[in-house]
């Protein structure tokens, strides 16, 4: 068995993965990510970003393959040791915003400390904080069905960043937001995650939002690829067809 590169955080070497109907989701996909590294997996949907995700945050077991965290085989562990693993080091950040209804605002945020065993009062201070960054401290005492989808992902970012995880699993993130929105909580995400040394594993297929990785793996029908830009071609009998394309090998 092939340990963890030293310098890797995260590490995956020829992962596979099948659907329930034996159709393939990862191909061989191997990669590792930096601590404090912001890693973009970018790729169309279908492409293998949430499974890819899923399989190195341990929420499902890899079929074929290592994932290891911090030098530990993820890949080995049992299912209460990797719900274990996921509630102290990891968070999560789905694309859709799924929070309590019977809790507010502030209290979803802190519901992972409290996990922890942080007390209650520390946990409402640290969720309010993060409440205020991501511009919704107003709403802190709202429950769910009081606030709107945009609102509610805003608290669902400030749950997953308030423990202050090792890893930050982040699912299209910002995909129910509008487009003004998704920048500013993009740069509260991003900035927090570097002051924080918080490694974060970001899907996304959207360009803008890669761009503020500081490296991107792309994904084609689970398979890494890398994408050659090529330069605009003149073309003399249609000088208006002049376009940047780009080639996956």
């Amino acid at each position: 068995m092939e340990a963890q590169p030293d310098d890797d955080v995260l590490w995956a070497r020829a992962l596979h993965f099948q659907h329930d109907d034996g159709s393939p989701a990862l191909c061989g996909v191997s990669l590792g990510v930096r601590e404090g590294e912001i890693l973009a997996i970018g790729g169309p949907r279908g492409s293998g970003k949430t499974t890819l995700l899923r399989c190195l945050s341990g929420l499902v077991p890899v079929r074929r393959g290592e994932v290891w965290f911090n030098s530990v085989p993820v890949h080995t562990m049992g299912p209460l040791t990797r719900e274990r693993l996921r509630r102290d080091r990891f968070g999560w950040i789905d694309p859709a915003p799924s929070l309590v209804p019977e809790l507010n605002a502030w209290e979803n945020t802190a519901l992972p400390l409290m996990l922890r065993g942080t007390s209650r009062r520390r946990a409402k201070t640290a969720a309010l904080e993060w409440l205020e960054r991501l511009d919704i401290g107003d709403s802190a005492r709202k429950r769910p069905h009081q606030l709107v989808q945009a609102e509610r992902q805003r608290v669902c970012i400030a749950r997953a960043l308030a423990p202050a995880p090792s890893v930050l699993f982040a699912d299209e993130p910002t995909a129910p937001l509008h487009r003004a929105d998704r920048a500013h909580v993009l740069r509260t995400l991003t900035t927090a995650a570097r002051s924080h040394r918080i490694t974060v594993v970001l899907a996304t297929h959207d360009a803008e939002t890669a761009a503020l990785a500081d490296r991107t793996v792309s994904l084609l029908d689970g398979r890494r690829v890398q994408t050659v830009h090529l330069p605009p071609v003149a073309e003399t009998s249609k000088p208006e067809g002049r376009a940047a394309c780009s080639l996956s090998v």
